[in-house]
């Protein structure tokens, strides 16, 4: 089994973030949102993990395309790096590693997360994950048979056909099968919308005999902007709570209340504080005569005197004084 990541993106609604830090790096509950999408993928493959292969943008430089290295390492996989140099889509992005598109394959585009339980089903070729949402129109949907099997694709609908979304989490039993219809697009420049779509290249796979079963999830976060971010943390925290050392032992807390679930780094220092539910608190960070909740902390940031709510703090930013729903970006100071 391989994992493809495509994260080529740079993030632009979660700016200020991504100025200094790739999204998929951000971090939920403690760990960038990128590692928590490959370790559950890796939870529900069904084998060992050969490969996880991520599709990046050359400006991310070495130091992030490291820190995916070792997340690959993390799950006892290689790990390898792949450039989109343009943003043409979701097949173009795909095909960017194409070397890693042989045998059976799971793709997620690492800007969401989820909870599920996955089966790689080996009757059809391929499963595509899907949840209902009220506003089908920004989302490529699909329609079923009363057997649960996939009839038609449709990228962004104008008038109503489905309200079941593709998330981007993926299954293919064949990826060279995969990276050959994907090929053809580029090749003869067949464009839906102005760019090279995986619903295309999965509706000629279809055309030709491929059957697909639609998955489902039990939750589907978004991590597209601050709120987002925010919310999905909080979820997260709910679902991992009965982990050991989401406070860490390290971490120094001095006449404080910590209302779980929150996840603690080690070094992190609170003093005369309430912290909690909800908040993740990166490592070194300081929050002292501060009520904060439903937040994202980031490493070596400082919160004095603040009531701090729905908020998410990059790393070394430094918050003072009063009540503030914020989005703040690394190095950055208020108050």
């Amino acid at each position: 089994m391989k994992i493809i990541v495509p994260m080529a993106g740079m993030g632009k609604r979660m700016r200020p973030h991504t100025h200094t830090t790739a999204k998929p790096l951000l971090p939920i509950a403690g760990k960038p949102i990128v590692q928590r999408l490959v370790e559950d993928l890796a939870k529900v493959a069904g084998e060992p993990v050969e490969e996880v292969a991520f599709v990046t943008n050359p400006a991310f430089g070495s130091a992030v395309e490291q820190r995916l290295l070792a997340i690959a390492q993390g799950i006892g996989a290689k790990g390898t790096i792949h450039h989109q140099q343009e943003a043409l889509g979701t097949a173009h992005a795909i095909l960017c590693a194409g070397p890693a598109l042989k045998g059976r394959i799971l793709v997620a585009f690492a800007d969401t997360l989820f909870r599920a339980e996955m089966k790689l089903d080996a009757d059809c070729d391929g499963v595509i994950w899907v949840s209902k949402v009220e506003d089908p129109r920004a989302f490529g949907v699909v329609q079923l048979d009363d057997q649960g099997i996939i009839t038609d694709f449709v990228e962004k609908p104008a008038e109503f056909v489905s309200d079941l979304a593709i998330i981007g989490i993926y299954y293919f039993a064949d990826g060279e099968r995969l990276r050959k219809e994907m090929q053809y697009l580029i090749d003869n420049d067949i464009r839906e919308k102005g760019e090279y779509q995986l619903t295309n290249a999965m509706e000629n796979m279809k055309a030709k005999g491929a059957r697909f079963k639609a998955g489902a999830v039990d939750a589907w976060m978004d991590c597209g902007n601050k709120d987002a971010m925010v919310d999905t943390n909080a979820r997260v925290l709910e679902h991992i709570k009965a982990e050991k050392h989401l406070v860490h032992p390290g971490a120094k807390l001095k006449a404080s209340v910590v209302v779980p679930p929150c996840f603690i780094a080690e070094g992190a220092t609170l003093e005369h504080a309430v912290v909690g539910p909800y908040v993740s608190i990166g490592a070194g960070a300081v929050i002292r005569n501060s009520v904060v909740d439903n937040a994202i902390i980031g490493g070596q940031a400082a919160i004095t005197g603040a009531v701090v709510a729905n908020s998410m703090l990059g790393e070394r930013a430094r918050v003072q004084g009063r009540a503030m729903d914020l989005s703040v970006g690394d190095d950055c100071a208020i108050g």
